[in-house]
C-alpha cells in the first residue's frame, strides 16, 4: 500500500487554531500523562488462562459458539463446526496460517472430495471474490487480536483477505490462537498505535467483530442474525 499526501493541512490547522483563539502548534506537542488510566486496570494481573476463561464466559452472552482444541485436533474441530453450520460453500483468505496450522489437506483435498466448495480469496479475481463471499455458507479467518472483555475478534483486511469474508457468508468461524487473547480494546489500540509509530503500514480496514450480527434497536429487544452472519463460532487453539 502506497502512502498518500495530505492536502490543505496547514489551512485546516490554522482554522482550528483560530477557533481556539491561539496560534497553530506544529511542534513540541506531547501525549499527556493522565493521573488515572482505568482502561489499563481491566483484567490486570490475569494470566493467559484467566483471560481465556473470561472470553469463554463472554461468548455465552454474545451468542457465540466457543470451542477449545489443539493444533493437532484443529482440522477435525473445524470440519465438525462447519458441518454443524450446514456445510459449504466455504470462503477463506489466502493466509499462510492455514498451512501452518495443518489445515491445507482439509481445504484442498478433504472438502473438495466431499463436494464442499472452498473459495480462497484471490485479489486478481476482483468482484468474483465478493460474489463467492455472498454465496458462501461459512466464512473462516484467523483472529489477529482477541478481546476477552467483550468477546471480540480483530481482523486486518489486506489484498489476500477482503472484509466481505467476515460479513457476507451466512455463518462465520474465527480461529483464535490462545496467544492472541488480550484483556480489552485498550491493548488492541495500543498495538495498532505502536505499529504506526514504527512506521509500519497498517491495514486500511480493521474490523472488530463481536459474535454474530445482532440488533436491539427496537424497544431494546435483542435480535440475533439480522444483517450479517446469523451464527458465529470461535475455535480457540490452546497450544498456539
Amino acid at each position: 500500500m502506497t502512502r498518500g499526501t495530505i492536502q490543505n493541512r496547514d489551512a485546516f490547522l490554522q482554522n482550528i487554531a483560530k477557533c481556539l483563539g491561539r496560534s497553530p502548534r506544529l511542534s513540541g506537542v506531547s501525549q499527556p500523562q493522565w493521573d488515572y488510566a482505568p482502561q489499563w486496570t481491566v483484567f490486570a494481573g490475569y494470566s493467559q488462562d484467566d483471560l481465556l476463561s473470561a472470553l469463554r464466559e463472554q461468548c455465552k452472552l454474545i451468542h457465540t459458539d466457543y470451542i477449545e482444541t489443539t493444533s493437532s485436533e484443529l482440522a477435525g474441530a473445524l470440519k465438525q463446526q462447519v458441518a454443524a453450520y450446514g456445510g459449504g460453500p466455504v470462503i477463506v483468505p489466502d493466509d499462510p496460517r492455514f498451512a501452518e496450522y495443518g489445515l491445507s489437506a482439509l481445504l484442498h483435498d478433504e472438502w473438495p472430495a466431499e463436494q464442499t466448495a472452498v473459495h480462497v480469496w484471490n485479489s486478481s479475481l476482483g468482484r468474483q471474490n465478493i460474489d463467492a463471499a455472498e454465496q458462501a455458507n461459512v466464512g473462516i479467518a484467523f483472529s489477529e487480536i482477541t478481546l476477552a472483555e467483550s468477546g471480540t475478534v480483530v481482523l486486518f483486511s489486506r489484498n489476500e483477505q477482503g472484509r466481505t469474508i467476515h460479513f457476507l457468508p451466512k455463518t462465520y468461524i474465527a480461529i483464535v490462537p490462545k496467544s492472541s487473547v488480550v484483556p480489552r480494546m485498550t491493548q488492541a489500540a495500543a498495538y495498532i498505535h505502536e505499529q504506526i509509530e514504527k512506521g509500519a503500514v497498517v491495514p486500511s480496514c480493521i474490523n472488530f467483530i463481536t459474535g454474530p450480527s445482532n440488533s436491539a434497536d427496537i424497544e431494546m429487544n435483542l435480535v440475533v442474525g439480522v444483517h450479517g452472519p446469523m451464527k458465529a463460532a470461535y475455535i480457540v487453539v490452546t497450544d498456539r
